[in-house]
């Protein structure tokens, strides 16, 4: 278990205590002690075994007691025992945007309210707005953010989704019955938020495929088992399907289930008129010669290949039956990324070990930029500590990577940057972002952020909506203006691939590269390992329509230091 891990616990821990009305003292004792754990430079297994915990700032005897158990066991029976003596709808309710554990604690102990649905029931009775502490504008956030628990509890991340597929098909490829095997549906095609995960497999025996997945650890329940079909509820409680078909119908299952919904039908209508039918068993009758590929039934169906990412109905097959698409970025033409945090403001990761982490992956370049004197919840930087680190990364010369100095520099409501053009024309680079003041009309926060973009000094546009997925919706703002911005002053967006946020949407990138507007793949990196997200947030790209030409991070390096030079 490593330090981000106990951490989260560390955090956890606090959460829960907070609950039970402990000592304010204590809690935050937890919540210090999990910062230190993330700040620190060794390795925690060996903090652990030289019994050097407590000598960590913020870490008494009883926290390294904990975190020692922790590392060598993988479980807490504290942590255990704290969880068994929480109603458990009292986590459930601090998935409400809003809602922290002072309010939860409040409303157990005046309402006894410990479920979402006695939460909802108390605010259309008009309870809520009656407690100190709260009011009727409360209440009503607080029936907004049920009202997204519920609509969002049903979605999960597409990292999620991902992660939670990689071990099932991991597992697949070990068992010899199974010949060809994919994840598709909404996962395959890259969506943002996925429902459901659909397996599909080639097998000669699929009744004992179905019977193995059914009986397969990370199954919670077993909603429905057949001979070629099993429907489960996993562990984390996202449903899965397994379909199993032979190697001659695998193609066709698999477009099918790949979907989306009105491609297919598209793809059926184009059958009908070739006096066939198409389905997930195949065409009815047969072709002359069977397709054995995704590949050969789009072209049986007069169609040049069509990517997963790109099967949304939005143009891709009237392109396709003209034309070859357009060949997408891939992962392997990234050569850098930006938009990376270190310790110096909210980072878990000094810059040493991000730069490290950087040339491990093989990049040539690493753009750091913390945040802004603003962000002070973000620990942002004065001009006294920017300097300094701009100093540090002037000084790193002997590293097999090359280190822009930037800065994730924060648009004020009025439009003016953070920092004055004195300070920012001293950096490499200037993501420009907007933290705060979420409420402004879409008219002021269209001009807020415009304003930003003509400043000369500013780069590219960080999280252009500010949404995060499955939490908070994105502001109101004009995003074709803000592409027509970007096309005028020759400014950068970026695609913000931390999997909470896949911002600016992936429905705007083909229209904004039509423009001229280059994207920039970024991880928005809080630690080492979250620089990884731009690999995977490649697909994002993809689906946006995005090529190699497109996307700024797939330049070599003397072609970065032209451009940010200009």
């Amino acid at each position: 278990m490593d330090k981000h891990e106990v951490a989260r616990i560390l955090d956890e821990i606090a959460i829960l205590l907070e609950l039970k009305g402990e000592n304010p003292f204590r809690v935050r004792a937890y919540t210090r002690a999990a910062r230190t754990l993330e700040s620190i430079d060794e390795e925690l297994d060996t903090l652990v075994e030289e019994k050097r915990l407590d000598a960590l700032p913020g870490i008494g005897e009883g926290i390294a007691e904990k975190i020692a158990i922790l590392v060598k066991t993988g479980r807490l029976p504290y942590l255990e025992k704290l969880k068994k003596s929480t109603p458990p709808g009292l986590l459930e309710l601090l998935k409400i945007p809003g809602l922290g554990a002072k309010k939860v604690k409040i409303l157990y102990e005046k309402l006894k309210i410990k479920t979402v649905a006695d939460l909802e029931k108390a605010c259309r009775q008009g309870k809520i707005a009656k407690l100190k502490g709260f009011a009727a504008k409360t209440q009503e956030n607080i029936l907004n953010g049920i009202t997204k628990l519920q609509t969002f509890g049903k979605r999960i991340l597409l990292h999620s989704a991902l992660k939670i597929a990689e071990p099932i098909l991991k597992a697949l490829s070990k068992q010899k019955e199974v010949k060809k095997f994919e994840l598709g549906g909404s996962a395959r095609r890259q969506l943002e938020t996925v429902g459901d995960l659909d397996f599909v497999a080639s097998s000669s025996s699929p009744a004992k495929v179905t019977k193995w997945f059914a009986k397969q650890p990370w199954v919670a329940k077993v909603l429905g088992l057949g001979a070629t079909k099993a429907t489960v509820q996993l562990q984390g409680g996202i449903q899965a399907d397994l379909r199993v078909v032979s190697d001659k119908e695998y193609p066709f299952a698999l477009l099918y289930f790949t979907g989306n919904k009105d491609h297919n039908i598209h793809l059926r209508q184009k059958a009908k008129k070739l006096k066939t039918s198409l389905s997930e068993y195949g065409f009815d009758p047969p072709l002359k010669k069977t397709p054995r590929s995704e590949e050969e039934i789009y072209k049986a169906l007069g169609y040049h290949y069509i990517p997963p990412e790109l099967r949304e109905d939005t143009g891709e097959l009237e392109i396709a039956a003209k034309k070859e698409l357009p060949k997408l970025v891939d992962a392997k033409d990234i050569r850098g990324a930006f938009h990376c945090h270190t310790t110096d403001s909210d980072g878990h990761n000094n810059l040493n070990e991000m730069v490290s982490a950087a040339e491990d992956l093989g990049w040539e370049y690493i753009g750091i930029s913390d945040h802004s004197q603003s962000s002070f919840q973000a620990n942002g930087m004065d001009e006294d500590r920017l300097f300094d680190q701009i100093s540090r990364i002037r000084k790193l010369k002997r590293r097999k990577i090359h280190v822009f100095a930037g800065l994730e520099c924060d648009i004020l409501p009025s439009g003016k940057l953070d920092f004055s053009d004195a300070i920012l024309k001293e950096l490499d680079f200037v993501i420009v972002s907007i933290h705060r003041s979420f409420n402004l009309s879409e008219k002021a926060m269209t001009a807020r952020l415009i304003k930003a973009i003509e400043n000369p000094y500013m780069t590219m546009v960080g999280h252009a909506t500010g949404r995060l997925l499955l939490k908070r919706d994105p502001y109101a703002i004009n995003l074709p203006k803000i592409i027509d911005a970007c096309a005028r002053n020759k400014k950068i967006i970026e695609l913000n691939v931390h999997p909470m946020r896949l911002d600016m949407d992936w429905r705007y990138w083909k229209k904004a590269a039509e423009k001229g507007v280059l994207c920039c793949i970024n991880p928005d990196a809080h630690r080492a390992e979250d620089l990884k997200y731009v690999a995977a947030g490649v697909g994002i790209a993809r689906k946006g329509w995005l090529q190699k030409k497109d996307v700024f991070n797939t330049l070599p390096l003397a072609k970065v230091k032209e451009y940010l030079k200009r």
